[in-house]
């Protein structure tokens, strides 16, 4: 069974990648657990990265749901300069894989500085831009909420970089097709989907939202289906590759996200709840290759259109 794929141009052991945020800066699991071989995973996206180190929002910043959970951390990371000076460098001495970075801004100059930075960067691969950031010069809407927004954001920081650029898009629209061939059409190299739904909890003890920031963002299982059916009308809008992503937790869910349209898949809460989860999926993967007859996952990419 072959469970390569190819992102472009970047060979990957597998499809698996552990989604931003739900992996630290991956070089944890080796240097901690030894017994974990990260050398199988296709790709780590990195934990999103600022400008400025941030500490995050206030607690309680998570909560769990049916099938899922909220989480308001806000961002929380040393910033872009000890992301590169340390961190990369860490990752690096312990895998080979691809090297995800996972860009957030609260500016488009922002976004510009950061990615200028992670260009010089030998050791980052794919630049994953994060434009469901609150655009604080212009009320705080998300800057992918808007597609000329999205293709002014992409157009300024693929100026900046040679690297493959994956804009990282948020659910939370009308029209996600429109933001997404924005992209493409601004020089984006493909599109990751999707980020978090917006949701909340309330505590009837309290009469209060369990949320110190109110509302957060909404992942795990429960959220599969809305991320595969954006995967699917997205893969028949645009030409670039994508990365999906949304309450995987399973070989199958790998295979149906392929189907719709994926190229490489990451996997996000399902890492909270198992750290496990990636090698789990990795493993489990040829047996149900095997069992839907599939020989190359490359194969069934976009199939169910």
């Amino acid at each position: 069974m072959n469970i390569t794929t190819t992102l472009s141009g970047i060979t990957l052991k597998s499809p698996i990648i552990p989604a931003s945020g739900t992996f630290g800066f991956g070089y944890e699991f080796p240097v901690y657990n030894p017994i974990y071989d990260i050398g199988i995973l296709g790709g780590i996206s990195i934990k999103g990265t600022t400008k400025e180190a941030r500490f995050g929002n206030p607690t309680p910043r998570a909560a769990e749901c049916y099938a899922g959970m909220l989480n308001s951390v806000g961002l929380q990371n040393p910033g872009i300069d000890a992301v590169l000076a340390t961190e990369i460098p860490k990752l690096r001495s312990v895998y080979s894989g691809a090297i995800i970075a996972n860009i957030c801004g609260f500016s488009l100059e922002e976004y510009v500085h950061c990615v200028t930075l992670a260009d010089g960067c030998a050791d980052i691969d794919i630049i994953e831009l994060n434009i469901s950031c609150p655009n604080v010069k212009d009320g705080g809407h998300a800057f992918g909420t808007d597609p000329k927004t999205a293709a002014e954001i992409t157009a300024a920081v693929r100026a900046v970089t040679t690297k493959p650029l994956y804009i990282k898009l948020t659910p939370n629209v009308t029209d996600i097709v429109s933001v997404a061939k924005a992209c493409e059409s601004a020089g984006a190299d493909g599109l990751s989907l999707i980020n978090t739904l917006l949701g909340m909890r309330i505590d009837p003890r309290t009469r209060r939202p369990v949320l110190a920031n109110k509302m957060g963002g909404f992942s795990g299982p429960a959220i599969f289906p809305v991320a595969l059916r954006i995967v699917y009308q997205v893969y028949s809008a645009v030409s670039i590759p994508i990365i999906g992503m949304g309450g995987v937790s399973s070989a199958r869910d790998v295979v149906e996200m392929m189907l719709a349209g994926a190229t490489a898949v990451q996997v996000g809460t399902a890492n909270l709840v198992n750290p496990y989860a990636c090698r789990d999926i990795v493993e489990e993967l040829p047996k149900v290759m095997e069992k839907y007859g599939i020989a190359s996952l490359t194969e069934i990419i976009g199939g169910a259109h």
